[in-house]
């Protein structure tokens, strides 16, 4: 029911949003509506800045800024196979070995969904706060629209450093750049002028928007960044934004761990920010199954499409689970069984995913472990039936270990170990709570990756941890460079006043 009412106040705005744009003589033209003409309603105000929140959609699809920070982490690869397919002209490996080219398709893509959104906020921004029309809500989705710019500002600081910027849509000249140090105040400064007009306490009607919960978890990973970003400890900060949000005691820790992920997690009480997707309504897909399985699959989740069998997890972290981690689960590894429990035999070969890959150039057909952290419907079938599971941005688990992390590196990580919450995220994966010898570097680096994998979370977690230039699988040792993706070259055609970061 939640995703239904998101997707019929938000996600339909495509239709209105493809009249605004259309240029027959014969009809009216909309871009000369006056600006009190865009709405007469609330409801209507409400459609028009839900186009903002659609440019999400694209967020995890294969072309995109999830499969760029993954493929350039150590969650996720898409090797050559055997048979010639899912090379796509070294784009893959460019990112694998952080060499990443100015001219790679997915990064240009990536940075073209991330200012899509930048867009479409500073067009909604001016367009209600121009209009003289007034409602109740005016001023809270205003508000929300402003925090969600925010935070495609926060994805584009976070990937690209020194980024274009631009907010006022009437100005006609070149975007400037900006510093990190600029944006960040910005995005602090967005989220701390608005975060009190936003809703509180999450229910049916603000589901899959910008509330208080999202605002502080935002802000919480901001400061929790600012050592790397900006050269500043704001880790306290971090605690203290964290604690807002357990203040509000709207967000649990599910008992489940996959219940963030089922078919239906719009039941869930640890989800805090989510893009909604239904496979008729949101105009964008999801579709991770054909991404990552094997045709041999379609006798496990009774799929009719084909597979891509394109992204597998990189060989190497499924041994950063323990066989008790319940959360191991989020991976097809071993014989695999069909709908009935019986092992699945293909022309007398038994169905075996291996979590290793012999030849990186030439990857066999079952070799990688698959994922399938959210749950797989039966009958998918690309573009035609596709997943709606709700993809997860922020859960109740990253506040409450982002908090844990920021009170370790102030050396107060006993303050926090004893907290309920934050226990049972370890021992609904069957595993004992925290203990301050867990703690070390590379204890807590890997425990995070075991929580988020395959979340988008890895490529900052790395870096924050100092180990983003690490040699790893198939990937050489990178320098300090590697830590921010160059600008694609398109933009800085496009655009004079942009420098090109470090290469």
């Amino acid at each position: 029911m939640k995703k239904i009412i998101y997707v019929s106040i938000f996600l339909a705005t495509g239709l209105l949003m493809g009249l605004a744009g259309c240029t027959d003589l014969k009809e009216k033209v909309y871009s000369d509506i006056p600006i009190d003409g865009f709405f007469n309603n609330e409801k209507d105000m409400l459609m028009y800045a839900g186009t903002a929140y659609t440019k999400l959609q694209k967020y995890p699809e294969e072309f995109s800024l999830w499969s760029l920070d993954e493929i350039a982490s150590d969650e996720m690869v898409a090797p050559g196979r055997d048979d010639g397919m899912v090379w796509d002209n070294g784009r893959w490996d460019e990112i694998q070995k952080h060499q990443l080219k100015p001219t790679n398709k997915i990064l240009t893509l990536a940075w073209e969904n991330v200012y899509q959104g930048i867009a479409s906020c500073n067009q909604i921004i001016h367009t209600i706060e121009s209009s003289t029309l007034t409602f109740p809500a005016k001023d809270q989705v205003t508000a929300e629209i402003h925090i969600l710019r925010a935070f495609y500002f926060y994805w584009a600081m976070d990937h690209w450093g020194n980024i274009q910027f631009a907010v006022d849509v009437t100005n006609n000249q070149l975007p400037v750049q900006k510093d990190r140090h600029f944006m960040f105040t910005y995005i602090e400064n967005e989220i701390l002028s608005n975060i009190d007009k936003l809703q509180d306490k999450p229910n049916l009607e603000y589901y899959g928007r910008v509330t208080q919960g999202m605002a502080y978890t935002l802000l919480a990973k901001m400061y929790l960044n600012a050592q790397e970003w900006i050269g500043i400890d704001e880790n306290q900060k971090a605690i203290d934004a964290c604690d807002k949000v357990i203040a509000l005691n709207s967000y649990h820790i599910e008992d489940d761990f996959f219940a963030n992920f089922k078919v239906h997690n719009e039941g869930s009480t640890e989800n805090i920010f989510v893009i909604p997707m239904e496979t008729v309504l949101t105009k964008d897909h999801f579709y991770w199954y054909t991404l990552t399985l094997n045709d041999a699959s379609r006798a496990t989740f009774k799929f009719l499409g084909g597979m891509w069998d394109e992204f597998i997890l990189e060989p190497g972290f499924i041994d950063k689970y323990s066989d008790s981690d319940l959360r191991k689960k989020s991976f097809l590894v071993g014989q695999q069984k069909d709908k009935n429990g019986q092992d699945i035999i293909v022309d007398g070969e038994p169905f075996i995913y291996t979590s290793t890959v012999a030849n990186y150039m030439a990857r066999k057909k079952w070799e990688g472990a698959r994922c399938c952290k959210y749950e797989y419907q039966e009958g998918l079938e690309y573009y035609t039936n596709d997943m709606e599971n709700d993809f997860v941005l922020f859960r109740y688990t990253d506040v409450l270990y982002t908090k844990l992390e920021a009170l370790w590196r102030l050396n107060r990580a006993e303050e926090f170990l004893s907290d309920p919450d934050l226990q049972k995220i370890r021992t609904r994966a069957g595993l004992a709570p925290l203990t301050s010898s867990d703690l070390t570097t590379t204890g807590f680096l890997d425990e995070l990756g075991r929580e988020f994998a395959w979340e988008g979370h890895r490529r900052q977690d790395m870096i924050r941890f100092g180990v983003w230039g690490n040699a790893g699988w198939n990937k050489p040792a990178s320098g300090t460079n590697a830590k921010l993706f160059p600008i694609p070259q398109a933009v800085l055609d496009a655009n004079s006043n942009l420098i090109q970061n470090p290469m």
